[in-house]
């Protein structure tokens, strides 16, 4: 579907770059790599989690891929570490030599290549014997709060929205530990991470969405203008709202990691 190919980065951040950073980090600690490896960020975007591994993993060098020339240079603004480099390649065919690295990671990616499987392989290649490939994604079909509302409300006005929930298998964790397995990983987990997404208002959490970056803000602003106030008047009556007019949503992201055959 047209749009699901994320290539703006300010509207990006606005969108889910601003929570995506506050996944990275837990995530990279989670791994638990030791200090001085290499690493690979496969789909790096606008540079969220390259970010992090700099600050908690203290890594030889991470390199960032990104079929988005525009992400690649939003990354490259914000992340000035030497060690840290980035260049424009497709998760489904990486450039690099066959165990190149100690420890892959991808995030809020795979339910956007269109063959996962492929890029899981490749993911499978690159990565050292011995060395750790883990994945995260958004939990779209039920723990994604602010995208959920967003396709609830949409689905009550046209019950054939594409909803991401549907559409992205990968969202959820059995075929998101599948997929791992199935590349050939050894010892296969799956877990979550849950990060609070509090908007300061109704406007703080409806304008991203006008900025047309992924399924639906894309959505979105191909309705007319009259079907775009109706899903912005039904999310304002529904959405949770404290006293002083913030919005507290949660988000939860689903993590799969595993272990490259020796």
């Amino acid at each position: 579907m047209a749009g699901d190919m994320w290539v703006a980065g300010d509207a990006y951040e606005a969108y889910i770059g601003r929570w995506s950073r506050r996944v990275a980090e837990p995530f990279v600690r989670r791994l638990g790599a030791p200090a001085s490896r290499r690493w690979l960020d496969v789909g790096c975007g606008t540079g969220a989690l390259t970010s992090a591994v700099l600050a908690a993993a203290d890594p030889a060098e991470v390199v960032g891929v990104d079929p988005s020339e525009q992400f690649l240079e939003a990354a490259g603004a914000v992340v000035t570490d030497p060690r840290a480099t980035f260049q424009v390649a497709d998760a489904r065919s990486l450039p690099f030599d066959d165990g190149r690295f100690d420890v892959v990671a991808t995030g809020l990616v795979l339910n956007f290549v269109p063959e996962p499987a492929r890029a899981a392989a490749e993911i499978a290649r690159v990565t050292a014997p011995g060395g750790v490939a883990a994945a995260y994604v958004w939990d779209l079909a039920e723990g994604m709060q602010l995208i959920r509302h967003f396709w609830e409300a949409a689905a009550e006005l046209d019950p054939a929205v594409p909803d991401e929930g549907r559409r992205f298998p990968l969202c959820r964790p059995e075929p998101l530990g599948r997929l791992w397995t199935e590349a050939g990983f050894d010892a296969v987990s799956v877990g979550e991470i849950k990060i609070p997404t509090v908007f300061s208002g109704f406007d703080d959490y409806w304008t991203p969405f006008l900025g047309g970056q992924g399924p639906a803000p894309t959505y979105l602003m191909a309705l007319p203008e009259a079907r775009r106030s109706q899903i912005r008047e039904l999310l304002r009556s529904r959405l949770p709202t404290n006293p002083d007019g913030s919005i507290p949503l949660t988000a939860r992201a689903w993590v799969v990691r595993g272990t490259a055959t020796a």
